[in-house]
Formats: C-alpha cells, sequence, structure tokens
C-alpha cells in the first residue's frame, strides 16, 4: 500500500470560511458532497478492554492501526470496513463493503461467519476480535466538506460538528442519540501523495494554526 502524506490542523469558524472560499476557486468539490457541499459521516469504531488504539493515540505510538466500519448521509446500503494504518506521520487506508446484516451481525457480537468471509479485511478484523479482543467501542459522527485536486492526488477535508454515541453501539439505528463531544472543534486535514501543490498550500495556508494531531476518536471517548 501506498503511505499518504497527512497534515491537521485545528482551525475557527472565520478559517473555514476563507478556506472553502479558497478551495471553490482552485480544486473542486468531492461529488459525493452533492448540492449541500457537505456529507455525513456515521463510524463505528473498535477497540480492546485495555484500550489499545486510543492509548497508543495519545501515547504518540508511531507505529497503529485502527478499525472502524463507517456510512454517508444515513445510507446503510453503503457501509465501509475500513482499517487505518498510521506511521512516520504518514497513513493508508484498507477497505472493504460489508451489508447491513453483517453490519449489525458485527455489533452484535455473531462473528463466527468472518472466519470464512470473501474479504481479507474480515477475516484481519475477525482475527483481531478474537486474538486481541477488539470489539465496537463507540460511535462517532460529523459533517464533512470535502475537496479533490488531482495533481499530487490532494484531498482537503473540514470536518466539524462532532459528536459522540458514548458507549452506545447501536450503529445502524439513525435514531441513536450522540452529544457533541467536547468544544466545536474544526478540523482541517489535507492528504497527499508525492508533492502538495502550491496553489493548494496557499489555499489551505492559515496563519498562527500549528498542525495538531487531533483525533475524532480519541475525542469521542472524553465520556468512557
Amino acid at each position: 500500500m501506498q503511505y499518504r502524506n497527512e497534515i491537521k490542523h485545528l482551525i475557527t469558524p472565520a478559517d473555514r470560511a476563507a478556506i472553502c472560499a479558497s478551495m471553490r476557486v482552485v480544486a473542486r468539490l468531492d461529488p459525493h458532497a452533492g448540492d449541500k457541499g457537505y456529507y455525513k459521516i456515521r463510524s463505528l469504531y473498535f477497540d480492546n478492554l485495555a484500550d489499545k488504539a486510543l492509548r497508543e493515540k495519545l501515547d504518540g505510538v508511531n507505529e497503529r492501526e485502527k478499525f472502524r466500519i463507517r456510512y454517508y448521509d444515513g445510507d446503510t446500503s453503503r457501509i465501509h470496513l475500513e482499517k487505518k494504518v498510521k506511521q512516520d506521520g504518514m497513513g493508508y487506508k484498507v477497505a472493504c463493503c460489508l451489508t447491513a446484516d453483517e453490519a449489525q451481525r458485527i455489533v452484535d457480537g455473531d462473528i463466527l461467519w468472518m472466519a470464512s468471509a470473501d474479504r481479507a479485511l474480515v477475516v484481519e478484523l475477525y482475527a483481531k476480535m478474537k486474538g486481541q479482543g477488539l470489539h465496537p467501542k463507540t460511535i462517532v459522527d460529523y459533517e464533512r466538506i470535502p475537496f479533490v485536486y488531482a495533481p499530487g492526488n490532494v484531498r482537503v477535508t473540514i470536518d466539524y460538528n462532532i459528536r459522540t454515541g458514548l458507549r452506545c453501539t447501536d450503529f445502524l439505528n439513525p435514531d441513536c442519540v450522540t452529544i457533541p463531544a467536547g468544544g466545536s472543534d474544526i478540523i482541517l486535514e489535507v492528504k497527499w501523495d508525492d508533492y502538495l501543490p502550491t496553489v493548494i498550500r496557499h489555499a489551505v495556508q492559515v496563519k498562527g494554526r500549528r498542525a495538531t494531531a487531533f483525533s475524532k476518536y480519541s475525542a469521542c471517548r472524553i465520556y468512557g
């Protein structure tokens, strides 16, 4: 897998407005954003009883991974299982599709079928659920404004309205109650392959905003 460069900044509402205005001039909205210009994401993150994924993030472990299931805009006909790997400040993602029934069975702890699934990532998650004790931990909801720029394979996203499901893992239930996770954080994330074009670097530049290791999963674990 090819590692991609990633950088995050915590930004203000004024920053968001300025960056969106600049990006609309030089790049294009991801088509999945539709007419609204954004989409909603619901993710269900996995961890073990020792909170391995959370602890490794908070402790700044150089090489780490985390598993999640997610869908977009409430559409449970398109659910993805994802493994995200980080090393030396770069990352890559592996993903495969799940049906709504498969996702619900995982949430319910009915996982024996995963051992013989026809998707390697499902089998890997099964092995780590059995061997490491991974299990569904918490729901993370947020909204995303996504831009894409072909040179450098650049993706710029702005995430906001981050909410947590506390200890709720009722992933497919649209009425699952979520609450704001901490403050009103807005996260700018820029990803690219071998180089970041100057036009994008200028468009996302915000004065006085240092790079951050902000994690939506960590933020949503503040209540337990």
